[in-house]
C-alpha cells in the first residue's frame, strides 16, 4: 500500500526525521489560508499523488504570494496528472500540500528496500539527489553508496557515520543524518514497509538535514497489525479493479491486454501470461484467486475480470493440489449462469477432482471451451479472442 508524500512525513516525523512545516489543503482558498498560517514569504505547493515525477509534470509550483497559491492550486485541482510513473491515463489530483519553501545547499538521495537477494533491509544513498534513482544508476552509478542491515543487531550508529561520510557530509551534520537514518530505519521495521525512499533528502544552508519529500510502501500482507497507518489508505489513487479485488481478498494487478485469466498460484499466473504472450496475445491481468477457490470465490473472479471493458476472452487455468476442480467447475458454471457471460471462455483443469470437474462443466450445456494443457487453453483463449474481435469489427462494418 502506498501512502501520501504528507502522510510519509507525518510517519517520519514520528520516528524523529526531521521534514519541513506544511499543512494539507483541499481548495485554493485553503491553500492559501494554509500559507498564511505557516509564514515567511515563499512557499511551495505540491500534488498529491503516489507517483513520482511531479515537478515535471507540473504537479509541484514555487510561489512567493497568496494568489500565486490560489492559481498554482486552482490549476492542480481535478487535473489528471501524468508523469513517467501513472502511465498515459495519469492520476486525479483532489488535496494538496503546502509548505515553507526551504534554502537548499545539497540535494541527497535516500533510499531503504527489502533486498530479496539478500534478504536483508538495504541503504541506497547518492550525493546525486533529485533525480530518480534508476536515472542515477545509468548517469552516475558510482555515487551510489549501499549499506546492508544484519537483522539481529539493526542499523548501527557506526554504518551510518560511513553513509554520511561516503556522501561527503560535513563533520558538524553528521549526527543529523544519524538520526534521519535510525528514524527511516525504525519507520521502516517498525511500520512493516517494504520501501521508504526521501529524495531529496536536502542539507540546509543553516545546516540542517530535511526530508523534502517523501515516499513509504507498506506490506499490505501485515497492515492487520498496523490499524493506524491502514486507514492511510487512499482508494482513488488505486486502479479500481486492483481495490474492488483487495477488499474481495483476490491477488490482482490489472494489464492493458484483452485476455482475461483467472488462475490459482502466483506461479502458474506468470506461467500463463507468459504461454498467452507466446501464444500472440494479451493478457489483461494477473489474478491468483488463492489455494481455498470455493463456487463462490471463483464467481466472484469472473465479476471482477468482465470489469475491465477490454477483456474479449477468459481463461480459467486451475492445477488443483490444495484446490479441487470440482469446486472450481461449479464456480464457473455458477458464474456464467448468474452473471450471463458472453464472451468466449477457455477453461483447464489439473490436478484434485479434476474428472469430476471435467464432468461438471460438459454436463452443464454451456459453452466452455475446454483444454488439456496450458499451452492449448493459451492458443485457444487466442483464438477465440482473434475471432471474436474479428466478428466485432464485422457487425461495426454492417452497422
Amino acid at each position: 500500500m502506498d501512502i501520501h508524500e504528507y502522510q510519509a512525513k507525518e510517519v517520519l516525523a514520528r520516528f524523529g526525521v526531521a521534514v519541513p512545516d506544511g499543512a494539507l489543503a483541499y481548495s485554493p482558498e485553503q491553500a492559501a489560508y494554509r500559507a498564511r498560517e505557516l509564514g515567511g514569504e515563499r512557499w511551495v505547493v505540491k500534488a498529491q499523488v503516489h507517483a513520482g515525477g511531479r515537478g515535471k509534470a507540473g504537479g509541484v509550483k514555487v510561489c512567493d504570494s497568496d494568489s500565486e497559491i490560489h492559481a498554482a492550486s486552482e490549476a492542480m485541482f481535478g487535473m489528471r496528472l501524468v508523469t513517467h510513473q501513472t502511465g498515459p491515463q495519469g492520476k486525479g489530483v483532489y488535496r494538496v500540500y503546502v509548505e515553507g519553501a526551504v534554502p537548499i545547499a545539497r540535494e541527497i538521495y535516500l533510499g531503504l528496500v527489502l533486498d530479496r537477494s539478500s534478504q536483508r533491509v538495504m541503504i541506497v544513498a547518492s550525493a546525486e539527489g533529485g533525480m530518480e534513482i534508476e536515472e542515477i544508476s545509468a548517469r552516475k552509478p558510482d555515487s551510489i553508496v549501499r549499506a546492508v542491515v544484519e537483522p539481529a543487531v539493526g542499523l548501527r550508529d557506526f554504518q551510518c557515520r560511513q553513509i554520511a561520510f561516503k556522501l561527503g557530509i560535513e563533520a558538524g551534520m553528521v549526527q543529523q543524518m544519524v538520526r534521519t537514518l535510525q528514524g527511516c530505519y525504525r519507520a521502516f521495521t517498525e511500520l512493516d514497509a517494504t520501501m521508504v525512499e526521501v529524495n531529496p533528502l536536502v542539507l540546509t544552508e543553516d545546516h540542517r538535514v530535511i526530508a523534502l519529500d517523501a515516499k513509504m510502501t507498506l506490506d499490505d500482507n501485515a497492515l492487520f497489525r498496523h490499524p493506524q497507518i491502514s486507514e492511510l489508505r487512499d482508494k482513488s489513487q488505486e486502479d479500481p479493479r486492483e481495490s474492488r479485488a483487495s477488499d474481495r481478498g483476490l491477488n490482482y494487478v490489472g494489464l492493458d491486454g484483452n485476455i482475461g485469466c483467472i488462475v490459482n498460484g502466483a506461479g502458474l499466473a506468470m506461467a500463463t501470461m507468459d504461454t498467452i504472450k507466446l501464444a500472440g496475445g494479451e493478457p489483461a491481468n494477473f489474478l491468483d484467486i488463492g489455494g481455498g477457490a470455493t463456487p463462490e470465490r471463483v464467481a466472484k473472479a469472473f465479476r471482477l475480470v468482465l470489469s475491465d471493458k477490454n477483456v474479449q476472452a477468459i481463461l480459467v487455468n486451475i492445477f488443483a493440489g490444495i484446490n479441487r476442480c470440482d469446486w472450481v467447475a461449479e464456480g464457473v458454471v455458477q458464474a456464467m449462469r448468474d452473471i450471463e457471460i458472453d464472451l468466449p471462455v477457455i477453461v483447464r483443469l489439473a490436478g484434485t477432482n479434476v474428472e469430476e470437474g471435467q464432468k461438471i462443466l460438459a454436463k452443464s450445456g454451456l459453452p466452455i471451451i475446454r483444454a488439456k494443457t496450458l499451452n492449448e487453453a493459451a492458443n485457444r483463449a487466442v483464438e477465440a479472442w482473434r475471432n471474436d474481435a474479428s466478428h466485432d469489427v464485422t457487425m461495426r462494418a454492417a452497422l
